[in-house]
C-alpha cells in the first residue's frame, strides 16, 4: 500500500494514474503532518504556477497584438486563457499574473525600472513557498496603497513582518493585520481610503427566471458595523453565539434555535421585518435583549490632536478622525480608555457576573474571541480565575472575551488564560503533561493601536 509520501511524490508525475493515499489509520500528528506536507507543496505549486503565468503574461503583452499568445489562442488577455487552460476562475488567474510580478525575473530587461524593496521581500517569499499566493496578495494589495506616501525602506520592514507572521494565520487575520499595518505607517491616507470604500459600497436587486429576486451587497466598514450586528443579534443562537442566563433570553435563543428556517431565510425575515417596521426594534420578540449598537472605537490621544485612526467594532479597517467624531457627536462613542496596565471598570467580587458596561470595555480591548476571533456579539465573558476554583473577580483585567465554543473548550480541556503586564497567554499541556504558553493579542485594531502608541 502507498503512503503518504509516496502519494505526495506522485503529485508531480502526470504519466501515472494518480490517487490519494488513504489516512483513515493515520494517527491525529501524523494527520496533522500530512496537511502540512501539502500545503508547502501546494505553496511550491503555486510559486511555479505564478512563475509560469507570468511568462503567459509577457507573451500576451497588448504591444504584440494578434501576434500574442493570449489572441492567438482566441481569448482577450492572459488572465483569460490561463483561466481557459487551468479550468479556474479569472480572479484566480489574475492573482497568479500580479503575484508574478513580484518574482525575480530572468528576462534581460533594461528598460524595466527597478522592483521596489518590499515588493521584492513579497516576491522572495513566494519564491521560497514561504507564504501562500493568496497571502501575498494581500500583503501586496494592503501595503500598495500607501506606497505613494510611505518611504521604500519602511513598507519593506512592514512586509518583512508580514512574511514571517504569515506562516500561523489565516488569510483573514493576515488581512487584519497587513490592514493595522498599512493604516499605523499611512494615517495620511486613511481619509482616502475610507471614501474609496465608500464609494464601492452598493445595493442592487435582480429578478430571476424562477421568480425570485436576488440582492447583492457591498457594505462599506460604517455600514457593515450597521448590517452585521443586527443581523449577528438575531442568528448567533443557531450559530454557537453566546448563552443567556436571563429566563427569558435564553427561551427566546431556544426558540430561534428550534426555529423550521434555515439560518439565512432567518437572516433575510429579519432583514426585510426592520426594513418593514423602519427599523424600530419591537419589544425583544426580534432580537431579544442585546439591542445592537453601533459603537466607534477611538484612543483619547487621537481624539485629542485630531488626528490618526478609529475602528468601527467588528471591522478592521481604519476610518478617519472625522467620522469617529461625527459619530461620536451624533451618538456617542466607547473611549479606550484605560490605565498603564489595560485596567477599567473593576467591580471586584461583590457581583458574578460581568455587566454590559464591562462588556463593551471587553470588546474595545479584546476586539472579539481571544482565541479565534469571533466578533463581540459572539462571545461570553469568561473569568481566567475562575470564579468558582480559583476566587476569580469580577474585573476587567480578570475578563476576556471567548465565544461559546473556544469559552467550552478552555473550560472542558481545564486549560489557562493567564495576564502578564497587560498580554493574556493561554496555558495549554503538550502530551507530556508540559505547559505550553501562547500569546493572545488583542484583536482590536483601537486597543492594539494605544498600546502601540502609549
Amino acid at each position: 500500500m502507498a503512503s503518504f509520501t509516496d502519494s505526495l511524490a506522485l503529485v508531480g508525475d502526470l504519466s501515472v494514474p494518480f490517487t490519494p493515499a488513504p489516512v483513515g489509520s493515520f494517527p491525529d500528528a501524523e494527520l496533522l503532518a500530512a496537511q502540512r506536507s501539502i500545503a508547502e507543496a501546494r505553496r511550491r505549486l503555486e510559486a511555479l504556477a505564478a512563475t509560469v503565468a507570468g511568462e503567459i503574461a509577457h507573451r500576451s503583452r497588448r504591444e504584440l497584438g494578434n501576434g500574442g499568445l493570449a489572441r492567438a489562442n482566441g481569448v482577450r488577455s492572459a488572465e483569460d486563457l490561463i483561466a481557459k487552460v487551468t479550468g479556474g476562475s479569472r480572479r484566480d488567474a489574475r492573482t497568479l499574473v500580479k503575484t508574478s510580478e513580484l518574482l525575480p525575473s530572468t528576462r534581460q530587461e533594461p528598460a524595466a525600472p527597478p522592483v521596489p524593496e518590499w515588493r521584492r521581500v513579497i516576491g522572495a517569499a513566494v519564491a521560497d513557498a514561504g507564504i501562500s499566493v493568496e497571502a501575498a496578495s494581500v500583503i501586496r494589495t494592503r501595503l500598495e496603497a500607501a506606497a505613494d506616501r510611505v518611504a521604500d525602506e519602511v513598507l519593506a520592514e512592514a512586509a518583512r513582518m508580514l512574511v514571517a507572521e504569515a506562516p500561523a494565520l489565516t488569510v483573514e487575520e493576515l488581512a487584519a493585520r497587513a490592514a493595522f499595518a498599512r493604516d499605523s505607517l499611512d494615517e495620511a491616507g486613511i481619509p482616502a481610503r475610507e471614501e474609496a470604500l465608500r464609494a464601492s459600497r452598493s445595493l442592487r436587486t435582480s429578478a430571476q427566471p424562477d421568480g425570485m429576486t436576488r440582492l447583492t451587497a457591498l457594505l462599506d466598514p460604517e455600514s457593515a458595523a450597521v448590517v452585521v450586528p443586527i443581523l449577528d443579534a438575531a442568528t448567533s443562537p443557531r450559530r454557537g453565539g453566546p448563552r443567556f442566563v436571563d429566563p427569558d433570553a435564553a427561551r427566546r435563543a431556544d426558540d430561534i434555535v428550534r426555529d423550521e428556517r434555515t439560518t439565512e431565510q432567518l437572516a433575510l425575515d429579519v432583514f426585510v421585518d426592520l426594513l418593514r417596521m423602519g427599523a424600530r426594534v419591537d419589544d425583544g420578540a426580534l432580537l431579544g435583549d442585546r439591542k445592537p449598537a453601533v459603537r466607534i472605537l477611538v484612543t483619547q490621544a487621537d481624539l485629542d490632536r485630531r488626528s490618526g485612526a478609529a475602528y468601527f467594532e467588528g471591522q478592521t479597517d481604519a476610518v478617519s478622525l472625522a467620522t469617529a467624531e461625527r459619530f461620536i457627536c451624533a451618538g456617542g462613542a466607547v473611549p479606550l480608555l484605560f490605565d498603564g496596565d489595560g485596567r477599567v471598570l473593576n467591580l471586584g467580587r461583590e457581583q458574578r457576573l460581568f455587566s454590559e458596561k464591562q462588556r463593551l470595555a471587553l470588546a474595545a480591548r479584546d476586539g472579539g474571541c481571544l482565541m479565534c476571533g469571533r466578533p463581540p456579539s459572539w462571545c461570553e465573558a469568561h473569568h481566567i480565575d475562575h470564579w468558582d476554583e480559583h476566587h476569580g473577580r469580577t474585573d476587567i483585567d480578570d475578563g476576556v472575551l471567548l465565544c461559546r465554543f473556544c469559552h467550552l473548550t478552555v473550560h472542558n480541556n481545564g486549560w489557562r488564560i493567564r495576564r502578564e503586564r497587560g498580554d493574556y497567554l493561554l496555558e495549554t499541556p503538550d502530551d507530556a503533561g508540559t505547559l505550553r504558553r501562547a500569546p493572545l493579542p488583542t484583536r482590536s485594531p483601537a486597543h492594539a493601536r494605544l498600546r502601540a502608541t502609549a
